[in-house]
């Protein structure tokens, strides 16, 4: 599963970056790292960017680049 198919209001827990050279290095200068927990909490009308919260900060990332985050969903 990947950060792209978490719906909004939902978390997940980061496993890894499927990203090689400038993406993934931009994801985890972001703070996308293996065991952090992100919050999907918005979509733009046309669902691209989407809106995520992550250690307490806002970042927005493309469906595209989301797509390049393995992450697991936590049992709310």
């Amino acid at each position: 599963m990947t950060l792209r198919d978490i719906s909004p209001g939902h978390s997940c827990v980061v496993r890894s970056i499927d990203a090689a050279s400038a993406l993934g290095q931009r994801l985890r200068d972001l703070g996308l790292m293996p065991g952090r927990t992100i919050k999907v909490l918005r979509n733009a009308p046309l669902k691209d960017p989407m809106e995520l919260e992550l250690e307490g900060y806002l970042i927005s990332l493309r469906r595209a680049e989301a797509q390049a985050v393995a992450v697991e969903t936590n049992h709310e």
